[in-house]
């Protein structure tokens, strides 16, 4: 399994691959044993990584952003493998901590989880949002899939490929492409126009959801496209007001 997995890296050898937990657009995650360390990690291989400017840039953007932030409730990278050569350089492949789940598969399946599981799970996402927020980072694509989970109920946010940073001091409004965050977590200042000028509290209503779906088992606004997502929204919340509209 080695062999199909890896291509020419050098640092091939410290890890030992077990099977395969995640496949996607992106490449191939495998859970892996660190031969030197003994510990169990997950490796996410992404395939021609220079093949499409966006690609690369998230994947730069993501592992730039998760190199910095350091917190209980946020994924961590241990390793980045390089390869022999630049010219050999095609897919890369990152080294995190492993995880069990996330929490897209523990609201599926649904375990008899109680209010302590939810305010335990409600307090780890706030936690992560203060500590990556008073970084002047936005996540901006926050759900149950990119929320990782063990059966201790530890949870941590990965995927920050989307995400952006605030270069002010004091959080404030900022104007940026509004298509982020899958439709069914996206605040309603990201469902209109082509550029939005929004605050941190996006991933704070994103978060909202989440915890709505946890409660419920379903989510909460399951929007068809993005005027249903606008209509589901007022007719359980209200229409805004003019104030908050303009």
């Amino acid at each position: 399994m080695e062999k199909e997995f890896f291509t020419e890296y050098g640092e091939a050898s410290q890890y030992q691959i077990q099977e395969v937990v995640g496949k996607g657009s992106y490449g191939v995650v495998a859970a892996a044993i660190d031969t030197r360390t003994g510990e169990r990690v997950a490796i996410k291989k992404i395939n021609d990584v220079f093949e499409h400017v966006s690609d690369a840039t998230r994947i730069l953007r993501e592992v730039k952003l998760l190199r910095l932030l350091r917190h209980p409730d946020v994924v961590e990278i241990k390793h980045i493998m390089l390869p022999p050569s630049r010219r050999e350089f095609q897919d890369i492949y990152v080294v995190f901590e492993l995880m069990e789940s996330d929490l897209h598969q523990v609201i599926r399946a649904n375990d008899d989880l109680t209010a302590e599981h939810y305010q335990f799970f409600l307090y780890q996402l706030l936690r992560a949002l203060k500590y990556i927020h008073g970084a002047n980072v936005f996540h901006r694509d926050l759900k149950p899939k990119n929320i990782l989970a063990n059966a201790d109920c530890k949870l941590k946010i990965c995927d920050f490929g989307l995400a952006r940073v605030s270069f002010n001091d004091a959080p404030s409004a900022i104007f940026w492409t509004d298509y982020v965050a899958t439709r069914w977590y996206r605040a309603p200042e990201l469902c209109g126009s082509f550029f939005s000028k929004y605050t941190p509290a996006i991933d704070i209503w994103s978060i909202g959801c989440i915890f709505a779906e946890l409660l419920t088992g379903r989510p909460l606004f399951p929007g068809k496209n993005v005027v249903h997502q606008l209509d589901i929204i007022t007719d359980l919340l209200g229409t805004p007001s003019s104030e908050t509209l303009s």
